[in-house]
């Protein structure tokens, strides 16, 4: 259990250390959104206490519960991501039909975006990471014994919900249990995590089902989502007046009245995400395509998308150490440009060694980037009602995610498929401005800790 919250003398001269960076004022004179590291640091200085005090088993101890059921869950929803419109063809879909109830679980995620937020406000975090986790398993069962086409598709339904309600909570434990100065390494290394796993989950399941039936991989992953179940409820409990922050002055946080009194930083800094996450989704979708177009054969494109992927997981580390040490406008902005520029270039290249290079840059560029999102979250996030104003922010992520392949199908099916790569490319170039304008060039967060932490010692 954590120790009390200290709220004497020290945390006090902590909260007066807190300031903005040099070149953002308190009057924000350049327009942008209040979101930068300083609503962090006020948060910082009421929970620092606890956090300096734990020893290295405590933080081991930690770490393990917060990313080792990511790990797990990630395993096994990476293991049946591929397999869902294997399942609805095997029950007599059409590959249409089986295409749509592939989509599902991402509709089903942003549209239970905000209920998400309620939940996790009224549960609690770990309490709702660990709910999901065993809805999830029963929901695996459900597929598994699912013998018609609707089953499936309700049951995929519900398995995107749970998604919603374990991501955002996931994030909010995060951002309340992992001190100021390693958010963004917490958060790229969650990204990491999530990587890893959907790495890890194909390959382990192909073993799994290549001697049975496609459906086998649904009780892997039902199994995965127990046991993650298990380990979150490892999790340590957050600071003793974590239920006082969830009110205020006796009143819960509504999320649209959250949403309305933060909706500058939604509307600047999460629309900058938003094209972020629809260049990310992007790739994923029009790099197989064009390599397609052009020739290479299914085993060589999926090989220069295990390569791009590759980068990608080499790199989410370094990249929230960069985000840590010199604030979150030197990713953010450069990843948005590169991303947006590489997708533009994509149609000069028609070679396997072209569209490998470009792969890997765009790689590279996804990779330094873990995390970012979710750490612009974090940063903007209000203490009082953050479950509800993440909850938000995920929708506007979660609507990137989706957007991005229905541009690149519908400027496909209008001009074909350069166009569309060219097109994104430029939205991308575009919301890298736009990024670049609304996202604070902050100080690094470990300058602030460096000095607060040297008065505190001083005083010890």
């Amino acid at each position: 259990m954590d120790q009390p919250l200290d709220t004497g003398p020290a945390q006090q001269r902590r909260e007066r250390h807190v300031r903005p960076s040099r070149g953002t004022s308190t009057a924000h004179a350049s327009g942008r959104p209040k979101i930068t590291v300083r609503e962090g640091a006020r948060l910082e200085a009421v929970t620092s206490a606890g956090l300096q005090s734990r020893t290295r088993g405590q933080w081991a101890r930690l770490l393990l519960a917060i990313y080792g059921p990511t790990l797990l869950a990630s395993i096994g929803f990476g293991a049946i991501i591929p397999l869902i419109p294997l399942q609805a063809t095997a029950l007599g879909a059409t590959p249409g039909v089986a295409a749509f109830v592939t989509a599902i679980p991402g509709i089903a995620m942003l549209v239970f975006d905000l209920p998400a937020g309620v939940i996790a406000s009224r549960l609690g975090e770990r309490l709702s990471i660990a709910l999901a986790c065993l809805v999830d398993a029963a929901i695996m069962v459900v597929v598994y014994l699912a013998g018609s086409v609707p089953v499936l598709a309700l049951a995929v339904f519900i398995h995107g919900t749970t998604g919603s309600i374990f991501g955002l909570a996931r994030q909010t434990y995060i951002t309340d249990a992992i001190p100021l100065r390693y958010r963004a390494r917490g958060m790229s290394s969650l990204g990491g995590v999530l990587r890893i796993g959907y790495f890890i989950g194909p390959l382990a399941v192909s073993a799994l089902i290549s001697g049975g039936e496609i459906r086998n991989a649904f009780i892997f992953a039902a199994c995965m989502s127990l046991v993650a179940a298990g380990v979150t409820m490892m999790l340590p409990a957050l600071s003793a007046d974590r239920a006082e922050r969830m009110t205020k002055d006796g009143q819960r946080a509504h999320t649209f009245h959250v949403l309305a009194q933060h909706r500058h930083s939604l509307l600047t800094v999460g629309v900058g995400c938003l094209a972020l996450m629809m260049l990310r989704t992007s790739r994923q979708t029009i790099i197989p395509l064009w390599g397609e177009a052009n020739g290479l054969p299914a085993h060589t494109v999926s090989l220069l998308f295990a390569i791009s992927m590759g980068f990608e997981v080499l790199l989410f580390f370094p990249g929230g150490m960069i985000m840590d040490r010199f604030g979150r406008w030197w990713v953010s902005v450069p990843t948005t440009f590169a991303l947006g520029l590489g997708l533009a270039l994509l149609p000069l290249a028609h070679t396997a060694t072209s569209i490998g290079i470009l792969g890997a840059l765009l790689g590279i560029g996804n990779g330094i980037s873990s995390g970012i999102v979710m750490t612009l979250g974090a940063d903007a996030a209000p203490e009082f009602g953050r479950p509800q104003f993440l909850a938000g922010w995920r929708v506007l992520s979660d609507s990137g995610q989706m957007l991005g392949p229905v541009v690149i199908s519908v400027v496909t099916a209008l001009a074909g498929l350069a166009p569309a790569a060219v097109v994104i490319g430029a939205l991308g170039i575009v919301g890298g401005g736009w990024m670049a304008r609304w996202v604070p060039r902050t100080e690094p967060v470990a300058e602030f800790d460096t000095e607060l932490d040297t008065e505190l010692e001083t005083e010890q």
